[in-house]
């Protein structure tokens, strides 16, 4: 009979990681362990990491609807059960919990060894490139990070902008691209909807010269009409992110796509409800030639793997996914992932550090 339970675990974050709706100094995760009596020692790991301010299934009674959630499962005595089917067991309202179920059941038939699929990464023959993340803070300690990722080898990094001053961001700008050409280095940057829609094509055409891969979410989620004209003027290819958490239903999903038509789609299992439901977006994208990557919502190694594991089996290769989270926490689980020269390797048979 598969049994279905749950931890908590608060990671602390090595600073504050700031964006343009905050600062975050902690992050509250829960594992699901799903087992079966007649399995002894196999366990299915997923991770349900909603995210503050910004995910549909964050609250106060976030960790009692983990727990209902666990011991209904739990009564309806199921032997087997398939991950699309278990999805549905979880209502569009709670993507964190509908991720971390579907993760937990593909770990556990997989033989509960976090490779979720069998890929050259998942067999550690081959890396997964990633962007170098750069988060928002003071200019010293924004370059101070640009100056640490651009040694480490990176050819793609990610600025968080809009939460300092847009002519001091203008000039750490100015500096990597007076050190790294549009050849040798690929740089997108994030604004997590920080522009007033009245002042986005302003910032977006000073930001132009620098030969920027794309923004994200240029002005706040929400704005259709806005972000489309955004999108149609806009000297930059436009990503969409925040946009597309809670959009649950599929008429609607196809009517943001073709109302507001992005270059690019940001998609985070967490946040919009799991690998299938990305799954989902990737088909409705590229019918509509919109590209995509997919990127962590800061969970801990647990969710990491495994959208790393999805992202080995369906991303593009090569193209640089958004997976450099791994090393925000004080407290990280520890998991056979590293970073070298700006790609993301699982060791198979590595160790994992105890959920408690």
């Amino acid at each position: 009979m598969l049994h279905l339970s749950y931890s908590r675990r608060v990671l602390r974050f090595n600073f504050p990681a700031r964006t343009s709706r905050g600062a975050l100094t902690e992050h509250y995760v829960y594992y699901l362990q799903l087992t079966d009596s007649a399995q002894p020692g196999r366990i299915g790991l997923g991770e349900a990491a909603p995210l503050a301010g910004l995910s549909p299934d964050y609250g106060p009674d976030t960790e009692a609807q983990i727990a209902d959630f666990c011991r209904s499962f739990n009564q309806q005595n199921q032997t087997e059960i398939s991950p699309e089917a278990a999805a549905q067991l979880v209502s569009p309202e709670l993507p964190a919990l509908r991720f971390a179920l579907e993760t937990a059941l593909l770990d556990y038939q997989q033989g509960g060894q976090r490779q979720l699929y069998d890929t050259p990464f998942s067999r550690g023959q081959a890396g997964i490139s990633i962007n170098g993340l750069v988060w928002m803070g003071d200019a010293a300690f924004m370059r101070e990070q640009i100056q640490k990722k651009l040694a480490e080898g990176y050819s793609c990094l990610k600025l968080k902008i809009g939460g300092i001053d847009f002519a001091t961001e203008l000039r750490l700008l100015a500096e990597i691209r007076a050190v790294a050409s549009p050849e040798q280095l690929t740089l997108r940057v994030d604004a997590n909807g920080a522009f007033p829609p009245e002042e986005a094509l302003s910032k977006l055409q000073q930001l132009a010269r620098f030969d920027l891969h794309s923004i994200e979410q240029p002005i706040r989620a929400g704005q259709w009409a806005a972000m489309a004209a955004v999108c149609r003027e806009s000297p930059i290819p436009v990503a969409l992110d925040e946009e597309l958490i809670g959009v649950t239903e599929a008429r609607q999903q196809e009517e943001l796509l073709d109302q507001i038509r992005p270059a690019y789609l940001i998609l985070k299992p967490t946040l919009v409800g799991g690998l299938a439901a990305s799954q989902h977006w990737i088909r409705l994208a590229q019918a509509r030639g919109i590209a995509w990557w997919l990127t962590s919502a800061l969970e801990s190694n647990v969710g990491l793997n495994a959208i790393s594991q999805f992202a080995a089996q369906v991303a593009p290769p090569e193209f640089p996914q958004g997976l450099g989270t791994g090393q925000l926490y004080t407290n990280n689980i520890t998991a056979p992932l590293t970073i070298r020269r700006g790609h993301l390797y699982y060791e198979p048979g590595g160790s994992w550090g105890d959920l408690e």
